[in-house]
């Protein structure tokens, strides 16, 4: 192993904190590859690549699950099948997601209106609209 990171080290070169990468190796994601006299978790840099990974995953929308489906559980690598389905799946959120969040504009725009045809020293009667939403 090339120099052998520590969990802080790790952590800052994933810039993440110390806390995710135990919580990471608590459920199975990444484990240390060895560990020191002083029995100090060591990770090597294929960890560093896995975190990021991670990272990036889940910054695309990837859930843990996911993520621990795409590193392939127990050495299965996953089949394009599998990640096509995962993929589906994030895709079919997102467009839910993207449904509430028009939604939302849409009721913001129309108590924005409301609010615009009074006065500005006027009660505003937009709390009240959206009590009855």
């Amino acid at each position: 192993m090339d120099t052998p990171y520590s969990i802080s080290r790790l952590a800052k070169a994933a810039e993440i904190p110390t806390t995710t990468v135990r919580y990471y190796e608590r459920i199975g994601l990444v484990e240390p590859d060895s560990r020191s006299q002083g029995n100090y978790r060591l990770y090597s840099i294929e960890t560093l690549h896995k975190l990021k990974f991670i990272r990036a995953a889940q910054a695309i929308g990837f859930t843990l699950s996911d993520v621990r489906t795409l590193l392939g559980a127990g050495n299965d690598h996953p089949s394009c099948g599998d990640v096509q389905e995962l993929i589906q799946n994030r895709l079919t959120d997102i467009a839910g997601r993207v449904r509430d969040l028009r939604h939302v504009q849409k009721v913001l725009k129309k108590a924005l209106a409301n609010c615009q045809k009074s006065a500005p020293q006027e009660r505003c009667h937009v709390l009240a609209d959206l009590g009855h939403q």
